[in-house]
Order: C-alpha cells, then structure tokens, then sequence
C-alpha cells in the first residue's frame, strides 16, 4: 500500500515535465549516494568519494527545488495532515548539510560550514514548527548571518567562573548525554523495521513511523553538527584575520661586501696584511689582471694603433722574402750586415753626442 501511495506521488509530484526525474527518485539517489559516502573506507578526500558527494548534492538540491514549488510543507499545519510519502522530504536540508561537510577544498572550508549551519538550522526549525519531538534550539539559531559579535572578536579575557556557569556546563552535558542514548535507541528502532519497508512488506502506520524515526535520529545529529560547527567558524575566522594581519617577509638581504686595502706591490701588502689582519689585501697588478680577466678595464675592447700594426706586417713580410731567397731582400740584409761591421754603434748620432 505504502509502495503504491509512493508510486502515485512520484507521478503527481513532478512539475518539470515527464522527462524529469521524479522527486522520490532524486530523494532515493542522493539519500543512497550519502550513505554510501558516509560509510565507504577511502579517504574523504580521495576523487571517487569527492565525485559522489557532488553528484548527492545535485540529486538532493533538484529535489529542494521540486518541494518548494509543490509547497509541500507548510507552518499553518499539523504533523498529522502530512502525507506518508510526504514525511521523508523533511529530511532534505538534513542531508544537505552534512553532505556540504563532507567537501574538502581548504580555500572553500569556511564557505561550507557556514553553508551546512544554515541547512542544519532550516531543518531543525521544520522540525521543530512540526513539534515532532521534544529538543531545544541551539542559541544562536535565529542569528544566521555568522557575523562575530564585539564580544566573541574581541580577544577572549579569562574570568572567573561563576556558579550559573557551571550549572550550564553541566546541564549541557547532561543534554548531550540524553540525546546520546534517543540517538542510539531511535537507530536500534531503525534497524528493526527496516528490512520490512525495503522490502515493500509493511504496512503504513510502520513506514510512517520508519520515516519519523529517520527525522528524530537526524534531529539530535543537527545539535550536535551546529555545537561543533560554530566552533569550527570561530577557528576558521581567527585564522583568517591571523593571515591578514601577519607582516609579509621582506626579500632577502644581500650580504655586505668585505673590504680589502689596495696597494703598490706584494711587499706593502704585507705589510698592511700585518697590521690589518682582519682585512685582505690586494697588490695593483693583482687588481689589473682579475679585472683584465672580468673585461672592465677601461681600455679593454679599443683597437690598438695602426703604427704598430704596420711595423709588425714589414718585418713579416721582410723575413718571408729571406725565407723564400728574394734576391733584393738577401742583398739588403747582406749590405746593413756589412756596414755595422765597419761602423761602430751610435756613428752619425750628432743630436745625442755620446
């Protein structure tokens, strides 16, 4: 029976056109795709399980979107006036936000938890317009900018707890130890009926109570989601303004060059080197030949004089025609030879007399 009440509404409820998926189905695939994600082994973070939780969020945001233009829910009514086949869609923004918690771009990460605190809250204050059970807001919940107060930006002052203090604390926990053992006995419920609305075998009454355990279970999950969340922005957001406020490293400093005396010749340096033993000492000629080898002496790369060329290539070429027994050439030498041996050296020197 529950089985046909579903099928009729997949049919009824789907105003995109018959090419559309149906809304139970999307409900179906991403619901499914969750719990194989929730439960898998690989890392979160790995690109099969990534793959998965995008394609829930599409499957389950579709379905979001066919459930607001069918005005399925609605505040002027009574848990009891919704439809069986119509309970399991209250768990739409449940499933969103933890699937939202599930994506793991760290540029993203404080986009998502504040995007995941905003469905947990919706679902909860369906729930909670639907009284399906007895639990209490998270206080913050009417506030869902996330915007810090002057008290929680300012710096955290310690103070000395008070006895209402305490009193929280321990109501707190005593809260979180109830929810705690509703949880565990609402998933022992679960596991129960559970084979018999797969399997088609049981009755409405059963599949409505499967359906609102599923809610119940997924209320205290919300709590505790949102407790860890808030804690979670508060951390993100410091670290924000840590990285904001952190100076930018200056650029390496260059080391400062050593200092070193410049002398005559190695007999000064020597000198100086004894006196000044912290500071090295370099002769001129040792300057000229490092800066001849670096090429930054001013005369480096200047052509030389053409007059000395031109006396290089004469005597070249003087003794290339001895060598090859150029009989003027042979004679010419034979002649100076000749005459230096019968005049002394300096002879006809009337300029420099002596």
């Amino acid at each position: 029976m529950a089985a046909a009440e579903d099928t009729n509404s997949n049919v009824t409820q789907n105003p995109s056109g018959s090419d559309a998926p149906k809304l139970s189905d999307l409900l179906d695939r991403g619901w499914k795709l969750f719990e194989e994600v929730d439960t898998t082994n690989e890392p979160s973070s790995s690109n099969p399980v990534q793959v998965k939780v995008k394609r829930a969020i599409m499957q389950l945001e579709e379905a979001t979107r066919m459930v607001n233009q069918l005005n399925l829910f609605s505040r002027n009514e009574a848990l009891e006036e919704i439809s069986t086949t119509d309970l399991k869609y209250l768990l739409l923004p449940a499933l969103l936000g933890a699937l939202t918690m599930k994506q793991v771009n760290p540029n993203k990460r404080l986009e998502y938890v504040q995007a995941a605190r905003v469905y947990f809250i919706d679902f909860l204050k369906r729930c909670k317009d639907y009284d399906i059970c007895s639990f209490q807001l998270p206080k913050d919940c009417e506030n869902t900018a996330d915007t810090p107060t002057e008290e929680q930006s300012s710096p955290a002052v310690p103070m000395p707890m008070s006895q209402p203090d305490l009193i929280a604390m321990a109501t707190q926990r005593q809260a979180k130890i109830e929810r705690f053992k509703q949880r565990k006995d609402t998933e022992a419920k679960l596991s129960e009926i559970k084979g018999l609305v797969e399997s088609g075998s049981a009755d409405e009454d059963v599949v409505r109570d499967f359906y609102l355990l599923h809610v119940r279970r997924w209320i205290t999950l919300a709590i505790e989601e949102i407790d860890s969340i808030n804690v979670e922005i508060e951390i993100l957001k410091r670290m924000e303004l840590f990285k904001q406020s952190a100076p930018q490293p200056s650029p390496p400093k260059r080391p400062p060059m050593k200092p070193f005396i410049l002398t005559k010749d190695a007999m000064q340096a020597k000198v100086f080197g004894a006196g000044y033993p912290s500071l090295p000492t370099m002769t001129v000629d040792d300057w000229y030949d490092q800066h001849r080898r670096q090429g930054c002496l001013p005369d480096q790369g200047i052509p030389r004089s053409t007059n000395g060329d031109a006396e290089e290539e004469e005597r070249a070429e003087r003794e290339r025609k001895e060598e090859n027994d150029d009989e003027e050439a042979l004679q010419k030498a034979r002649d100076w030879d000749d005459w230096k041996d019968t005049h002394r050296r300096g002879y006809g020197n009337r300029k420099n007399m002596g």
